[in-house]
């Protein structure tokens, strides 16, 4: 939990019967204004349109098509993407650097999404409303949140409770992952891929990917959860799947070409 800022300049009370679309959508935004103001953003139009062009082709075809889906890039070496309610997802740097290609960056996307579509965070806060508990505003993120940058802390909707979602959470995130990916004719194989790629790394350099560990439990037996779920699909469409693109070799090597990201600097 040594990751989690918490934040009093906003609370949120959930009342009524639970959190609606636009209380959830209200709830996000609020939140992107806070990040965005302390997090190290990526500001390049290039890689922006192409993130949001590759995470758009995946979340539109979710059964929440509606929501303001937006998707932003952290300007941080580490390891790590998460969601805030509402529809809003972003990814660090660090981890589109380790892809090798775009189906992987995908199933990355492709899992956050899930979380919104799900409303692991809302139901969550559904939760706390249930015990009469306050929703005390918090994220964890990466290192970036311990630096400088972040100094003033993060207030986001949320509560420490969200640090780290259950393996049902997870494992339903995953599903939605494999299966709209496949929808966007992007190959789900990307999926247990990168996972494999941060437990690799995880192994020679744990520092690197411990944000991603903290609020991601990857282990082994997700790699294989995924690929069961992906030996389900006909081999047949599975061919016809893109996992790569020369699109995305260009995206990737513009954000190699940024200039290096903030270093983190531990309070």
């Amino acid at each position: 939990m040594k990751k989690w800022i918490a934040g009093a300049a906003l609370a949120v009370t959930i009342t009524g019967c639970g959190v609606s679309t636009q209380q959830e959508i209200e709830m996000g935004q609020q939140d992107v204004s806070q990040i965005n103001q302390q997090l190290p953003i990526v500001r390049d139009a290039e890689v922006n349109r192409y993130i949001n062009v590759l995470g758009d082709s995946i979340a539109r075809l979710t059964d929440r098509p509606d929501l303001p889906w937006t998707f932003y890039i952290v300007d941080s070496k580490e390891v790590n993407a998460f969601a805030v309610p509402g529809g809003f997802v972003y990814v660090n740097r660090g981890l589109i650097e380790r892809t090798e290609r775009m189906d992987q960056l995908a199933g990355v996307l492709g899992h956050e999404i899930g979380h919104v579509v799900k409303r692991h965070s809302v139901k969550q806060m559904e939760k706390l409303q249930g015990a009469n508990l306050g929703v005390t505003l918090a994220c964890v993120l990466t290192n970036v949140c311990s630096s400088q940058v972040a100094q003033t802390g993060i207030n986001v909707a949320g509560s420490a409770l969200f640090a780290k979602f259950s393996r049902d959470d997870e494992a339903e995130a995953d599903a939605v992952a494999v299966t709209e990916t496949v929808r966007a004719g992007i190959s789900p194989q990307g999926i247990p891929e990168m996972f494999q790629i941060l437990i690799n790394e995880r192994e020679r350099s744990p520092s690197t990917v411990e944000g991603w560990f903290a609020t991601h439990p990857t282990e082994e037996s997700r790699v294989a959860a995924s690929q069961a779920l992906i030996a389900q699909i006909n081999p047949a469409i599975l061919r016809t799947l893109t996992t790569d693109s020369p699109a995305y070799q260009t995206f990737k090597r513009r954000v190699q070409s940024l200039p290096p990201s903030p270093v983190a600097r531990r309070q």
